[in-house]
């Protein structure tokens, strides 16, 4: 999707659609949501990106989200701000923390950029 802040709540809605179309419980889906929203919003912010990507997949009782973007000045690894939980801005990867059973980042595979990833636990009616 293009590095816009437009494409944030565009992203959220694939991602609900596909969710549902999944059958992820409704807490399985905000939680979703809410990763998404944060990893790409901080994509958007901190990296000097034209275009970032975001993918789902399940795998057992998970599901991975990666957020891939095209890398910036700086590109080091996301890391959670300290004393973010009281401030407006900079608690978004607290909250992924809060969420995820684990996250990290990787360099993308293309050579510049990274991918951050989150893995929430998954419950819905459908497995696939």
């Amino acid at each position: 999707m293009p590095a816009r802040r437009t494409s944030v709540p565009k992203a959220r809605r694939r991602v609900s659609a596909l969710l549902s179309e999944w059958g992820a419980d409704q807490q399985v889906r905000d939680d979703v949501e809410l990763v998404v929203s944060e990893l790409f919003t901080n994509a958007l912010r901190h990296t000097d990106s034209e275009k970032v990507g975001c993918e789902l997949a399940l795998s057992g009782a998970h599901i991975r989200i990666e957020v891939t973007d095209q890398g910036g000045p700086e590109n080091s690894a996301p890391h959670v701000q300290p004393g973010s939980v009281d401030k407006e801005c900079g608690r978004g990867l607290f909250l992924v923390g809060a969420l995820s059973d684990s996250w990290g980042s990787r360099p993308a595979d293309s050579g510049g950029g990274r991918v951050v990833w989150a893995d929430l636990p998954y419950t819905g009616t459908a497995a696939l």
